[in-house]
């Protein structure tokens, strides 16, 4: 590990310490180590995502992303299947210190480019990548940050936003686990339009599970004008 490079991050360096939530703290806990324990890539999860972005990236041909940034990435699943698809370089945001000390481990991401921190506080400088993402993200976050979660992605992005999530017609929270008020679904796709009005819509699918495995994903490519 290069000198002066902490994976584990205090409060005051990683800019968590104003907006360590509750749900922050649930996936800083022992769940959110539990969570990658139990989520390794197996090759079909591979194969699956792989499939996945080559469906999303494939709209982005007239200028390819060459770099890309996951939001909350824990074990890189979405990065490992990405670079069977593409040379660009990653950065990743993870709040769980487990998931970043394995993600420089399993070199999916290079420690100088992994920051511990949340979707609302991301210590990485304005367009530091030309695609941003979250996929299975959003879901987590209380609707009371979710907007400042979205203006810090959007931030970051130089060109491209990409949302993988669950979807509902309208806002509401979903038990998760035996826990409230850990998992909210809304139209995330929506709530990124009426935000931030230089968005396009490029592309949207979804993934079904029952022929994908991937559960019931609804994602979202948009460009910035």
């Amino acid at each position: 590990m290069p000198a002066g490079v902490n994976l584990h991050q205090p409060d005051s360096i990683d800019g968590m310490s104003a907006n360590v939530t509750p749900q922050v703290e649930f996936w800083r806990s022992v769940f959110g180590d539990a969570y990658s324990d139990r989520n390794t890539a197996c090759a079909e999860q591979l194969r699956s995502r792989v499939a996945l972005w080559s469906q999303i990236l494939a709209h982005t041909i007239v200028a390819p992303p060459a770099s890309i940034l996951e939001v909350g990435a824990n074990l890189g699943i979405n990065l490992q299947a990405l670079r069977a698809l593409t040379h660009a370089r990653f950065f990743a945001v993870e709040p769980n210190d487990r998931a970043r000390e394995m993600l420089v481990r399993d070199h999916v991401v290079a420690v100088a480019d992994v920051r511990g921190g949340t979707a609302a506080s991301i210590d990485f400088p304005d367009g530091v990548a030309e695609l941003a993402f979250t996929s299975g993200v959003l879901i987590h976050i209380h609707p009371d940050h979710l907007l400042a979660s979205m203006k810090e992605i959007h931030r970051c992005a130089a060109r491209w936003i990409a949302c993988i999530e669950y979807f509902s017609d309208r806002a509401e929270m979903i038990p998760y686990r035996g826990h409230d008020d850990r998992l909210f679904k809304r139209d995330f796709g929506g709530f990124w339009l009426d935000s931030f009005p230089n968005l396009q819509v490029v592309a949207y699918g979804f993934a079904w599970k029952r022929v994908t495995g991937l559960d019931n994903l609804t994602w979202w490519l948009f460009e910035k004008r």
